[in-house]
């Protein structure tokens, strides 16, 4: 028996941000018959080959999956549980906008099975916020908290730094409010500026002033760190603070190694069939994925089976992320390890720490990750 979880992609946001580089997607109109349809076949779909794992996650990505039918997501989660065995304490979360939620909604969510709720708020800022293209005001986004606290026992947000001339008191000000709320969990991540968005194109063309310098950012990142710690959250994860107990089950699935269902428009999968492992891939285009759905039976695109030293390469560059790091023994077990010297040199540049059997980045290696792996895997 394999744990795994299951990951369904909901592609619809009210409004596409100009930082953002996932599979999302502005309509008018959506037919829900036929997305519940579609949704609900490629589950089956997924579950005829998955007869022998064990379900401990499910998170419903988008997109904004708040803006679901909140009957749709119990009838999905109704499903996979009947697909699969679960565990007893199997998380279920799903991600919200402060746009999309009233007390009604979020309440049918819970009573559908949904446990957990990530919240996109990104800002404490309003002219932060309408520089990053959110429909959100700050007094919105501690309502919808504030709704979501009172329906959810573990509710998590989304905050960016590191923006367009945000100072180090800027920066304090608005985490430490973000710490005040008292939650369980903190995504709190650096504006990375990718290729292909609204901001990658106003980068390109010289018109995206005040982006902080490499030591600003750093300066930033010492900050997020120093506060969360004090305040008692774990940086459990590059990214990712949590108070005892309260990690992200579902996306620990990701950076420990381990397989995932990937079901909607654009997402991916890893998956243990017999004794080998597939990457899978799904169509990103939202209508042409349900035409394939109901054409062909599946949204699949392509499956690409890894090989050892694929899932070698892969636990490495997702574990490092870890505040746990990797085992040098189960990299060994897919007959590849960094080699000795590399790992020695970076050790005393004090970038990552060796253990008995592993080997973590530091706190000053985090930053750096990026480097970290460049020279372990080259």
């Amino acid at each position: 028996m394999r744990h795994f979880g299951l990951y369904i992609h909901w592609p619809f946001c009210a409004a596409k941000c100009p930082y953002c580089d996932f599979n999302s997607h502005v309509r008018a109109s959506i037919d829900g018959q036929r997305w519940e349809k579609a949704l609900r076949a490629e589950l089956a779909r997924v579950a005829t080959e998955t007869p022998n794992h064990i379900l401990s996650s499910i998170f419903f990505g988008g997109g904004t999956p708040s803006l679901m039918d909140p009957e749709l997501v119990a009838n999905l989660i109704s499903d996979a549980k009947r697909f699969w065995r679960s565990t007893n304490d199997l998380e279920i979360t799903l991600e919200a906008n402060p746009t999309s939620i009233e007390a009604g909604k979020f309440q049918a969510f819970r009573d559908g099975g949904v446990n957990r709720v990530s919240m996109g708020v990104q800002a404490l800022n309003d002219q932060d916020l309408k520089k990053l293209g959110r429909l959100h005001s700050v007094d919105e986004a501690l309502k919808g908290l504030e709704i979501a606290q009172t329906t959810f026992d573990r509710v998590s947000i989304d905050l960016i730094y590191a923006r367009q001339d945000q100072s180090e008191i800027d920066w304090r000000s608005e985490l430490s409010r973000a710490l005040s709320l008292n939650l369980d969990h903190l995504s709190l991540y650096q504006l990375t500026i990718e290729h292909g968005t609204a901001f990658g194109d106003r980068y390109a063309r010289g018109l995206l002033k005040g982006l902080p310098s490499e030591d600003r950012a750093i300066e930033l990142w010492d900050i997020t760190q120093e506060m969360t710690t004090a305040a008692g959250y774990e940086a459990y994860e590059v990214s990712n603070h949590a108070k005892p107990g309260s990690a992200s089950r579902h996306n620990l699935v990701y950076w420990s190694g381990g397989d995932w269902a990937g079901i909607g428009p654009g997402a991916h999968g890893r998956l243990t069939i017999g004794d080998r492992k597939f990457a899978t891939q799904t169509e990103l285009h939202p209508e042409t994925w349900l035409d394939m759905i109901e054409t062909n039976g599946s949204g699949e695109l392509e499956r690409i089976q890894l090989s050892k030293l694929d899932q070698a390469e892969e636990l490495l560059l997702m574990g490092l992320r870890l505040s746990t790091g990797v085992c040098l023994s189960k990299l060994a077990g897919l007959g590849w390890a960094p080699p000795e010297t590399r790992i020695d040199e970076l050790a005393e540049l004090g970038l990552i720490q060796r253990n008995a059997d592993s080997i973590r980045a530091t706190t000053q290696g985090r930053p750096l990750l990026n480097a970290v792996l460049e020279r372990l895997l080259t």
